[in-house]
């Protein structure tokens, strides 16, 4: 039933993609830095939305790997307290007159 699903999903998608396709077709001219070329609208389109997705996947990794790094850092500071409070419990205590 989910493979079902799953390919009826696939299947809308590719149907709109390519309706999209069909409908921004006209060419137009991307100016660079370097040159310029001529693409269809809908290429452009995606190629913009594969771009955006991966700089968002790099920030959110960068945004990822600080919070590991803070998270290990937590961790040995939590280890460190208990540590001390271990050995805080052994003590003996004295009584102060």
């Amino acid at each position: 039933m989910r493979r079902i699903v799953l390919l009826i999903v696939v299947l809308v998608v590719a149907v709109f993609g390519l309706s999209f396709a069909l409908l921004n077709a006209t060419a137009v001219e991307l100016d660079y830095y370097f040159g310029s070329v001529v693409l269809p609208l809908s290429l452009l389109l995606v190629l913009a939305l594969i771009v955006g997705a991966f700089v968002g996947l790099l920030a959110a990794s960068s945004m990822l790997v600080g919070r590991r790094r803070e998270l290990g850092r937590l961790r040995r500071q939590l280890q460190d307290s208990e540590k001390e409070l271990r050995e805080l419990r052994r003590l003996p205590l004295k009584d102060q007159i």
